[in-house]
């Protein structure tokens, strides 16, 4: 393992790596400018480095770090792909360095481009309107829930349960709670898909709407959507995509023309947004015609007269975040949009498709596919008869970062026994691909020739194997300091 010291195991005593000019107004005591409370008592303990310490360390810090840029990523479900460097560049453009409060007439050139993306948006899930307001898939979710609440209540209904298939991503529940509801859960049938039948022994007048991902997390397209969709609005209840999954989607089929009322949109998995990394995101939500009042924060209207604006619909379940949107990841996704058209999204889509069923070719006999059948954008495969042999699904992941590849998913969905969930998008080359599926051969061999490598996995990163268990129960919080825990 490569050993890298800690930025405070570097420290010498008078380093600097910066220098302050002098004040150029008279220096008042700090007591005299902070609340006595809030100064402290003795200097920090800070790393004392000069600033080419400082380069050097996170340097060689960042270049151990796994990312979509230095490595194959196949995180199912979470779709981690290229971002490609043109969007960036656009979004960087001069002209969109706005301050949230810049008045209309100074921000129509950006409010036209808000404009196209809902357009698009609308066209691309066969919505009636768009709003680019929420934060994140997640939040897009919670302003779905919100907007179903709101319209049965317009209507003199309150009802108090949402149904959620068992496959269901974990934030399908937390939103639907959060927004006050009981959560119904629907079983799987054995082809991994909601039956009809099934759902109708759930469906009643108390049902405020179905949540479903489709394709499912299990890579496989619910074909009997239709007639799930006539359930559930016979139930007098809406239909809500959770569009996690709709790069498998895109340029194929609008979910507007399956029956959805509801779609939520995670650009960093089907418009190449960025992901991650505690920055902002962006879960733009569209509506049918009836809910489009209900619509939460603010939506980019084109006016003859005044040009462009941006309008509060008239029930709108309110505002969830200051201000409009992450507009510089909206502009990401435009651009991407724009670059593709419709040609290349369905592309996209088609390839991303061929790549996951080439995995799922090449690794079925050794890795044990969870339904046995063409899969969508990903596949969920089963350490199961690894596990038999001595090896977990989190074995096998943790050896694949010795073969440089970041892991899969795994044991996700719930439902899968030692799940390896895997997701190859439609930017990754036949030869990663093929490189990928060598290592997991080689690992699976390794589990009868020597299982203790693999058992004991990873070897050749700066950390080895964590405490994942301890370190969640009882996380340590703070810095080392001079080698002690304070």
């Amino acid at each position: 393992m490569t050993d890298i010291p800690l930025i405070f195991e570097i420290s010498q005593p008078g380093r600097r790596g910066w220098q302050l000019p002098a004040l150029d107004v008279e220096d008042a005591p700090l007591e005299e400018m902070l609340p006595a409370g809030q100064v402290r008592a003795e200097p920090a303990e800070l790393p004392e480095v000069t600033e080419l310490d400082v380069v050097r360390h996170f340097t060689r810090i960042s270049a151990l770090n796994m990312c979509i840029d230095t490595t194959f990523y196949p995180l199912g479900s979470c779709t981690m792909k290229y971002n490609p460097r043109v969007t960036e560049k656009c979004a960087r453009l001069p002209a969109f360095e706005l301050h949230p409060y810049a008045p209309t007439e100074c921000t129509q050139g950006t409010l036209e481009l808000l404009h196209g993306l809902q357009q698009m948006l609308c066209e691309l899930c066969g919505m009636h309107a768009f709003t680019l307001h929420p934060a994140a898939g997640a939040q897009g979710e919670f302003a779905g829930i919100l907007v179903a609440r709101a319209w049965h209540e317009a209507r003199g209904e309150r009802r108090s349960k949402v149904v959620i298939p068992d496959s269901a991503h974990g934030t399908n529940p937390a939103s639907a709670r959060l927004g006050g509801y009981q959560v119904v859960t629907v079983r799987s049938d054995e082809r991994g898909r909601i039956s009809p039948s099934a759902l109708r022994e759930v469906m009643d007048s108390d049902v405020a709407l179905f949540m479903l991902t489709n394709p499912n997390t299990l890579g496989l397209f619910e074909d009997g959507i239709l007639e799930i969709a006539e359930i559930v609005h016979d139930a007098g209840a809406l239909l809500y995509l959770d569009g996690a999954n709709l790069n498998a989607l895109a340029g194929i089929v609008r979910p507007g023309d399956l029956g959805f009322d509801i779609v939520h949109v995670n650009t960093h998995k089907t418009l190449s947004t960025p992901h991650g990394g505690g920055g902002p995101g962006a879960g733009p939500v569209g509506v049918a015609e009836h809910l489009a009042e209900f619509l939460p924060g603010w939506v980019v209207e084109n006016d003859a007269q005044n040009g462009f604006r941006l309008r509060q619909p008239e029930r709108s379940v309110g505002q969830l975040r200051a201000f409009f949107g992450s507009t510089g990841v909206l502009i990401r996704a435009y651009a991407y949009l724009r670059a593709l058209g419709a040609r290349g999204l369905r592309e996209n889509s088609l390839t991303a498709i061929l790549n996951a069923n080439y995995l799922r070719s090449r690794l079925r006999e050794t890795f044990a596919p969870h339904v046995d059948e063409p899969c969508m954008h990903e596949c969920v495969l089963s350490a199961k008869n690894q596990k038999k042999r001595g090896a977990r699904a989190l074995d096998i992941a943790k050896r694949l970062l010795d073969y440089g590849f970041h892991p899969p998913t795994v044991y996700f969905p719930l439902i899968v026994d030692e799940a390896l969930m895997i997701e190859p998008t439609e930017t990754e080359s036949k030869t990663t691909l093929d490189a990928f599926v060598d290592a997991l051969l080689a690992i699976d061999r390794e589990i009868d020739e020597c299982p203790d490598v693999v058992r004991g996995a990873p070897h050749s990163t700066p950390v080895g194997r964590l405490d994942e268990v301890s370190a969640a129960r009882r996380p340590v919080l703070t810095m080392p300091v001079n080698g002690a825990m304070e």
